[in-house]
């Protein structure tokens, strides 16, 4: 059973959020708090699965609580609930490396799938963020895909064709098979992709991946979320 935290200040987003995943029997949400300073304390006594926090809080905003669960409560996945209008915590959430990232207007299959992503230890950006993101940024693409591109020069052809894959959608397993390696392998490969990029999750390397040229934006085409990957 998938267990979760819902946290935001608004009752009626709490409530819709609520009814989609209570519709899941896989899936149950086992607390609410109207700000992060309650959901951190409701964390620590339910110790939920996925945390779902609404990046504008009361008390303690979503980047603040995400940082206490991961100190207190490391094994609680965190999911940030987000608009269109913060772009600008959703860039310092993902230097911070928040795994997920879900859109309040979302369809209700990817908040479904994003709870579960998180459960299952993956990294989930809402399809719509990773595009508002790329569009946010195009005044610097220039500059930031000359810089993108030097740092993806430095890794191999192996590991540059482990890097497309990853962003194109597909986990350990689907890559280890595309490819006829071992999902072990796959995995230190990635490992090593994050290393050398210097960046802190997959879901950095996917935006740096894009703003290199590596992969387009088209991939949205997958009936699935635009990119998620296992949790290393």
């Amino acid at each position: 059973m998938i267990t979760v935290l819902l946290a935001d200040d608004e009752l009626m987003v709490r409530s819709g959020v609520k009814a989609i995943l209570s519709t899941q029997a896989d899936i149950r949400v086992v607390a609410e708090a109207q700000n992060g300073q309650v959901a951190v304390e409701l964390a620590r006594l339910h110790r939920p699965t996925v945390a779902l926090l609404d990046i504008r809080m009361p008390c303690l905003d979503g980047l603040a609580t995400a940082a206490l669960l991961r100190d207190d409560v490391p094994e609680t996945r965190v999911g940030l609930l987000t608009t269109f209008s913060e772009d600008d915590l959703v860039a310092r959430a993902l230097d911070e490396g928040v795994p997920g990232f879900l859109l309040k207007a979302a369809d209700p299959r990817d908040l479904i799938a994003g709870v579960r992503a998180l459960a299952k230890g993956q990294t989930h950006l809402a399809p719509k963020v990773v595009e508002r993101l790329i569009t946010e940024v195009a005044g610097g693409r220039m500059a930031r895909g000359i810089a993108a591109r030097e740092r993806i020069g430095g890794l191999t052809q192996r590991e540059a064709q482990v890097l497309t894959l990853l962003v194109t959608g597909l986990s350990n397993s689907e890559i280890a098979e595309r490819i006829g390696l071992t999902e072990g392998t796959i995995k230190a490969y990635v490992s090593t992709i994050l290393l050398r990029l210097n960046v802190k999750n997959r879901v950095q390397a996917a935006i740096l991946a894009y703003e290199a040229g590596l992969v387009g934006t088209s991939t949205d085409q997958r009936s699935g979320p635009l990119w998620r990957g296992d949790g290393a």
